[in-house]
């Protein structure tokens, strides 16, 4: 249903802390001009887990409007509360959004009868297409192969981000899950072997920072040209690690900032990037002539 480079987008913030809904108008507008290939607004991310309720669906509205039709806008509406999580989705659906993002509940570390209920209930409850989000080493809970075979079943669950980093585990969800059922890379670091296995795309922290490039990267992985990927993609190596060398989104939106897309805001607990990681950031956005 989506495909290629998909930007996990930041959401903006002022000095307080407060949304800069403006920024977040001029990140859309990067994004649609250099290529990004769909957006996903509060995505974890997107710092989701500190946004309240209105402020969570008032970034998927102004999103959703801005984009204005120009590229599949897929919201990020999980929540480690079933209810709260068909709350959001309901708000993306009503702001127009093309699919919702659902992460698996962090911190509960449900079983997998209680994820395959969760996402199960909020499918049956709000019609939009939903994707699955899997990424243990935030949530502390790993939906596996078979749960998401059972969840595959369900007509609106129309794929997963996996971001385990384990391409092996791409290959056992589409074994089972078939080609009806589209798999997408949750780790920049391996996308490149996920989609050459047959991931549809990325949904990608690194393509905040070069979109561009994400996009090309992609587009030459799903056509099987291994070679001209790998070229690309060795130019954002250094931006798959680094951009994770403190939580994320602490370095990304660092870096925005150095590209003046951004102002320094972002919310507690998170803090801004440590000094000692600066250089380190900056080298890798130089290698990838994003400065």
């Amino acid at each position: 249903m989506f495909h290629g480079s998909m930007v996990a987008l930041v959401t903006p913030m002022n000095e307080d802390g407060s949304l800069d809904l403006p920024a977040l108008r001029r990140l859309v507008d990067f994004h649609v001009e250099n290529g990004t290939d769909a957006i996903v607004p509060v995505g974890t991310t997107g710092e989701s887990p500190t946004l309240d309720m209105d402020e969570h669906c008032e970034v998927i509205r102004v999103t959703v409007e801005h984009v204005k039709g120009r590229v599949p806008v897929i919201a990020g509406t999980g929540a480690n509360a079933t209810t709260e999580a068909i709350e959001l989705t309901r708000c993306a659906q009503k702001a127009g959004a093309d699919a919702c993002l659902l992460v698996t509940p962090y911190y509960n570390k449900p079983t997998q009868e209680g994820l395959y209920r969760h996402h199960k209930a909020i499918a049956e409850a709000v019609p939009i297409p939903q994707i699955l989000y899997n990424v243990p080493g935030r949530t502390a809970c790993d939906m596996l192969p078979e749960t998401v075979e059972r969840l595959a079943a369900i007509p609106n669950i129309v794929g997963i981000k996996e971001a385990t980093g384990k391409p092996e585990r791409v290959r056992d969800i589409l074994r089972r899950c078939g080609h009806n059922f589209d798999v997408y890379s949750g780790d920049d670091a391996t996308a490149l072997d996920s989609m050459l296995l047959g991931a549809r795309g990325d949904i990608s922290v690194t393509a905040n920072v070069a979109p561009r490039l994400m996009h090309q990267m992609c587009e030459h992985a799903r056509a099987g040209r291994e070679k001209e990927a790998r070229a690309v993609d060795e130019r954002l190596a250094g931006l798959h690690a680094n951009l994770f060398l403190e939580a994320n989104p602490i370095p990304v939106k660092w870096a925005l900032n150095q590209m003046d897309l951004i102002k320094r805001g972002i919310r507690l607990p998170l803090t801004p990037l440590s000094s000692q990681y600066h250089e380190s950031v900056r080298q890798a956005m130089r290698a990838a002539g994003v400065i």
